[in-house]
């Protein structure tokens, strides 16, 4: 999916923040973009920011309503034909000691991070296969998929399980022509915040109201966080280099590392192989997708 022009990209959550991003820098290398998003005034604002009305289509689309993903699917192929890349990047949170959380707080965050995540692959990805012209589907994640901390459980969780998503994806689809991604940012200045402005009311019991009352009271450091067009062209250079892993603030770096050595020194080294069961079984021990992906980013370095 490195021929971009012409083609149409399809971005979940896609009036305002990263998602924005994403549209304003695929948009730039000559894409078609669909941006669907759920609030009326994100997407007027977002069309207007955007321009270009004859390569862009906004939808109102709550990504956890199945039948609305499906019409705007078909939509999206009314208006430019086919849908080669999928950004599922409409994304919700909320932070607090894992105690204080409701099933609504799990419900919520689960049912649009990673519900509609699934809704996303399962609706797009067959017309993306079914016209044979190659595609590329990104997981907005989060690098607390990479490195998690105490206080995000329920948004760590989510964004894990969508990392892993894309890491069993990828193997399983590249051969056919379409490359899955994995996007784990680092704070960016988004709406993310705002998000339960479109809680649903039948999930608005929730155990983190003084939680969340601390944390908008704790100080506005957007000055910290990269821009939306930052970022957005990150996801452009990952889904141009064919990333599995599209990373982007360097401060992560210790953390990342970290992980990789304590998994590592858990395995037990000290056991013997049992040879059977390694030659039987020789495809859950390694993921080719990962093992490609070292070479890739050395080769991106010059390493």
């Amino acid at each position: 999916m490195q021929n971009l022009p012409g083609k149409t990209a399809f971005v979940t959550g896609g009036a305002s923040g990263i998602g924005l991003g994403i549209a304003k820098a695929l948009l730039g290398a000559g894409m078609n973009v669909v941006i669907a998003d759920i609030r009326d005034d994100h997407l007027d604002a977002a069309k207007a920011e955007l321009g270009s009305p004859e390569r862009v289509l906004g939808i109102k689309l709550d990504v956890t309503n199945r039948d609305q993903f499906a019409a705007a699917a078909d939509a999206a192929e009314a208006r430019f034909g086919k849908v080669h890349i999928l950004c599922n990047n409409a994304g919700v949170a909320v932070v607090g000691p894992t105690e204080l959380a409701t099933f609504a707080d799990w419900d919520w965050v689960m049912g649009v991070n990673l519900g509609g995540t699934i809704n996303g692959i399962v609706t797009l990805l067959p017309r993306i296969l079914a016209h044979g012209e190659g595609g590329h589907i990104v997981n907005t994640a989060s690098m607390s998929a990479l490195v998690p901390v105490g206080g995000t459980t329920i948004y760590s969780a989510g964004k894990a399980a969508v990392t892993a998503m894309m890491e069993c994806m990828r193997p399983e689809l590249e051969a056919r022509g379409v490359i899955c991604s994995a996007f784990c940012p680092g704070a960016v200045q988004s709406n993310i915040a705002d998000a339960g402005k479109t809680r649903p009311s039948e999930l608005a019991d929730s155990g983190y109201a003084e939680a969340d009352k601390r944390r908008q009271q704790g100080g506005n450091f957007f000055h910290l966080y990269q821009t939306k067009e930052e970022v957005g062209e990150r996801v452009l250079r990952g889904i141009l280099n064919d990333e599995l892993y599209i990373l982007t603030h360097s401060e992560f770096e210790v953390g990342v590392r970290e992980r990789g050595e304590a998994t590592t020194a858990a395995v037990q080294t000290h056991l013997p192989e049992n040879e059977e069961y390694k030659q039987v079984f020789a495809m859950l021990f390694r993921n080719p997708a990962i093992t490609d992906e070292i070479a890739r980013q050395k080769k991106l370095k010059g390493d």
